[in-house]
């Protein structure tokens, strides 16, 4: 199973994922009373959240929870929370009681992400299923916090992981690990710009990759959609 490849601006990816979204978060509403994601932050976030904030979704029914958080304050520029609060949950009217921040800034780390991994058990039941993973990617092909040959990929039994020493800096965050991002009902991973494009090969054409980003997408395999600029896609066009 594969999954779906779509190739287009990063507005115009912005644009169908929105209608799209709109579109799943009503059945997951209508069937399940309420729809779950996680979000990413980075450029995913700059391009796609605006253009979410105004779609017409019943934000009281819609449980928001991260990918991934750095161990900073909430209010910080670097913090993924604080962009998704700027640019959609505060223009969306969002209730608070919907959303679910990660408390990387907690001083006990560890103590952090079992807190959280009960909040997703909490909300979404064990094991923890949301309905949408969005994800970033990054030029090494790392997910989340999830990076290429860190012992984090091999976790198995915790939904939420601390991690102490991020390739890419700040060292300390907390992240989703992979049985909860393969779990999703589905997964939207998005990489735009050319120096993505290696990365997207490998995840794309290469069936034994190791690159966090391509061992989601074999988990996800038809759940897993992709949105790419011309840019990131240019490795993968024949």
């Amino acid at each position: 199973m594969t999954p779906e490849i779509l190739v287009d601006t990063a507005e115009s990816l912005a644009e169908t994922f929105a209608v799209r979204f709109t579109e799943t978060a009503g059945r997951a509403i209508a069937e399940r009373g309420q729809f779950s994601l996680a979000l990413p932050g980075g450029s995913v976030a700059a391009t796609f959240f605006p253009r979410l904030a105004r779609v017409q979704v019943d934000w009281s029914r819609v449980s928001f929870f991260w990918g991934d958080e750095r161990a900073v304050p909430p209010t910080h520029p670097d913090s993924n929370y604080a962009v998704a609060e700027r640019v959609w949950l505060r223009p969306a009217a969002v209730p608070a009681t919907q959303i679910h921040r990660m408390p990387a800034d907690a001083a006990d780390l560890e103590g952090a992400a079992d807190a959280h991994a009960e909040e997703l058990v909490r909300v979404l039941g064990s094991p923890p299923a949301l309905d949408l993973a969005l994800l970033g990617m990054g030029p090494d092909g790392h997910v989340c916090s999830l990076f290429p040959d860190h012992p984090l990929l091999q976790e198995n039994r915790r939904w939420v992981a601390a991690i102490v020493d991020s390739p890419k800096p700040p060292p300390r965050r907390l992240t989703l690990t992979l049985p909860v991002l393969a779990a999703a009902r589905q997964v939207v991973l998005v990489a735009t710009g050319a120096a993505k494009a290696e990365a997207v090969r490998s995840m794309l054409r290469d069936p034994d990759s190791r690159l966090p980003a391509a061992i989601v997408l074999r988990a996800a395999g038809d759940r897993g959609v992709v949105l790419l600029d011309q840019a990131a896609a240019v490795g993968i066009k024949t």
